[in-house]
């Protein structure tokens, strides 16, 4: 397929960001963005230009180099999801995993990547079974229908998994979810600011707290690693439970009520997974390519002059990845507003693509497994109580999902 190439002195005429009108396909612009050339220049709305990457290929050239910069701390970093005042926020405090770059990065990466292998979370896999279980039988015992499966499940189960992991109190879920949740959302400054101090404040408390009473989670075998190694770092802990508790729940849950969203409005497609569980694996990623639910939220700065696609960008010029526009990019993916789950879509970018990619994916992917096998497995009439246009999606966040999810059977 040939590509045609962004005039590198025009913008493009789109400002960011750009809300989703219809809830199963992308904003009309990024399809006309993306045909124009896979590489534009943009404005956003908290001022300023960057480069607005949409295409497949262009997208993975520029997540694999180096020469683009993830810390947000620098220069020409384009504020796309962060206002200004937040970022001073972020700029006082050390950097999370995903604003590290190099060796940092890495060796940060490294201390944490053993949680997260394939066979550690297969132990994980019964324990899991169990708490979708639990949740379902609430279900069905419901006094009345419908049920909003946010409440339900799509939000209790990844929060009490990522609890048991990290060693964070259930009895707290309200609270960082609440907090996680204005955090994503387009609302006030202060909100936002509210909700960050006031979640960054509980987990520092949470690891002073397993600094002088360690037990067997996540945290707790980082503290007892530092120690060993000798490279205490209670701020760096903090960051990194910040990340992990944030980005552990909130992104999951929505896919969880996505994916049933999906499905539900896709009746051939849900009967071959339930005719075939064997096909939920390939299921799910093509759910997590079709609906991308962290779009625009990958950002770069060119640390010095690079050629991505045919396009000059400067050092210190901002870039922004849209990973939706690059899942829908039909030379990647043939068809791609047919969801299709049979589709083999692995190459996807919804997890992100080379050195940043998501820690968590394999924890992710196990746990939208098993709640999709299991609740069309245990409620196989399972249906929506509304219809699928009229459910209140969150186009006000930066996490696309859905507020409330009537379901009945």
């Amino acid at each position: 397929m040939t590509r045609n190439v962004a005039d590198t002195g025009e913008l493009a005429g789109l400002e960011l960001p750009v809300g989703r009108s219809c809830p199963f396909t992308p904003p009309a612009a990024y399809e006309r963005l993306r045909e124009q050339a896979p590489i534009n220049k943009v404005r956003l709305a908290g001022g300023g230009e960057a480069w607005w990457v949409s295409g497949h290929e262009e997208a993975r050239a520029v997540l694999i180099d180096s020469r683009f910069s993830s810390d947000k701390r620098k220069d020409g970093f384009p504020l796309y999801t962060l206002d200004a005042a937040t970022l001073q926020q972020l700029r006082s405090q050390p950097p999370l995993m995903l604003g590290m770059d190099g060796a940092e990065h890495a060796a940060a990466r490294r201390a944490v990547i053993g949680e997260f292998t394939v066979r550690r979370l297969a132990a994980l896999r019964p324990r899991i079974q169990d708490i979708v279980d639990h949740f379902i039988d609430d279900m069905l015992a419901a006094d009345q229908q419908p049920v909003d499966l946010v409440q339900a499940l799509s939000l209790p189960v990844p929060s009490l998994v990522i609890c048991e992991l990290l060693g964070v109190p259930y009895t707290d879920h309200d609270f960082f979810q609440s907090r996680t949740a204005m955090m994503v959302r387009r609302t006030s400054l202060e909100d936002r600011q509210r909700a960050f101090t006031e979640l960054r404040a509980y987990i520092d408390d949470l690891i002073t707290r397993k600094e002088s009473e360690p037990d067997d989670d996540l945290f707790s075998r980082q503290i007892a690693r530092q120690r060993q190694e000798g490279t205490v770092d209670h701020a760096g802990l903090v960051s990194l439970a910040f990340l992990l508790l944030t980005a552990g729940h909130e992104t999951t849950a929505n896919m969880i009520s996505l994916g049933v969203v999906g499905l539900l409005s896709h009746p051939k497609q849900l009967a071959a997974v339930k005719a075939d569980p064997s096909r939920t694996p390939m299921a799910v990623e093509e759910l997590l390519r079709y609906f991308t639910i962290a779009d625009g939220v990958t950002s770069r700065v060119a640390t010095e002059d690079v050629e991505i696609g045919e396009v000059s960008i400067k050092a210190g010029e901002g870039v922004i990845v849209s990973m939706l526009s690059a899942n829908w990019d039909p030379a990647a993916f043939e068809d791609p507003g047919e969801l299709d789950v049979e589709r083999g879509a692995r190459h996807h970018l919804a997890f992100g693509f080379g050195p940043h990619q998501c820690l968590g994916q394999n924890l992710a992917r196990m746990e939208l497994q098993i709640v999709f096998d299991t609740l069309f497995r245990r409620i196989p009439t399972l249906r929506l109580a509304a219809p699928a246009e009229d459910l209140p999606f969150k186009t006000d966040a930066v996490i696309y999902g859905v507020h409330e999810l009537p379901v009945t059977w």
